[in-house]
């Protein structure tokens, strides 16, 4: 019953606490507070459930449990993470997103790339990651090779779809009046359009930095060396090892959120003229 009694006091003192912060000024450090406050809210919460109602670490392991795993396995989870994260997800992500912005100019020059290709892209798109693993691992190989192939399939076309778009949201006085001042195709592309396009590519590079670290971790699943986050995780199920499990979904939440929170960084930086920043701080 005592732990049961600490979750509910939890519950209402993080409810409190947060219904006080939303009633403030909105500065960084509010902004800060509520999700951290949330955060630790949940943990405990977990915790406390867990061990009231003495539920089995194979079903839901407690989150000291997770902590402690985390400390205890962190050569095997590091590991995983080169060669998930720095072997697969990131060097499909720079290949796909690169091809795709180079496609994007291909496609804005030559109308017949845009009518032909963009249909294929939305079929494409829509494959689902569990038929196209299998047999990219099979073409690539088990190791991360074939890992960031997948992720490159999957971050092309959401890419390709953003940066296009982006590179027609210029209207008809703006791109006259480079013309008055004689600017070639190229000329209007890099003074003009390119900078028009920077928070369609953001978004295209934001939603891909999402699906990178997925498809890598998925693509493990038919097929990976004896290391990875895939790997370790379809093992570890096996083995009733749910804290390991845990452990590895932790930096996967971990690296995922840092990589989104980095490109959100960087656009805020380079499109802070724009009136989607405006208003941030």
């Amino acid at each position: 019953m005592a732990w049961l009694a600490l979750a509910l006091a939890v519950w209402i003192g993080g409810w409190w606490l947060n219904h006080v912060l939303s009633h403030r000024p909105k500065t960084r450090v509010t902004r800060l507070a509520v999700p951290v406050i949330f955060g630790l809210t949940i943990v405990i919460i977990w915790e406390a459930l867990v061990r009231g109602l003495e539920i089995s670490p194979v079903l839901l392991p407690p989150p000291t449990q997770i902590a402690a795993t985390f400390a205890d396995k962190t050569h095997i989870l590091w590991q995983d993470f080169v060669q998930t994260v720095i072997k697969g997800a990131l060097t499909g992500y720079v290949l796909g997103c690169g091809a795709a912005f180079v496609m994007a100019i291909a496609v804005d020059r030559f109308d017949f790339l845009k009518r032909g290709l963009l249909p294929v892209g939305n079929f494409v798109a829509a494959l689902p990651i569990i038929g196209m693993a299998p047999i990219l691992v099979m073409w690539f190989g088990f190791d991360w090779q074939s890992k960031a192939a997948v992720v490159v399939v999957m971050v092309f076309f959401p890419m390709l779809v953003n940066t296009v778009e982006g590179l027609s949201d210029t209207d008809a006085m703006q791109r006259d009046l480079m013309r008055t001042y004689a600017a070639g195709y190229w000329k209007t592309l890099l003074k003009l359009r390119l900078p028009a396009a920077l928070p369609f590519i953001f978004n295209g590079l934001k939603i891909a930095s999402t699906l990178a670290l997925i498809g890598a971790i998925v693509a493990e699943f038919f097929g990976s060396p004896i290391k990875g986050m895939g790997f370790r995780i379809s093992t570890s199920v096996g083995q009733l090892a749910l804290d390991l499990v845990w452990a590895e979904i932790v930096v996967a939440a971990i690296v995922g959120s840092a990589f989104y929170g980095g490109i959100a960084l960087l656009e805020k930086a380079l499109t802070f003229w724009h009136p989607s920043q405006r208003g941030r701080s």
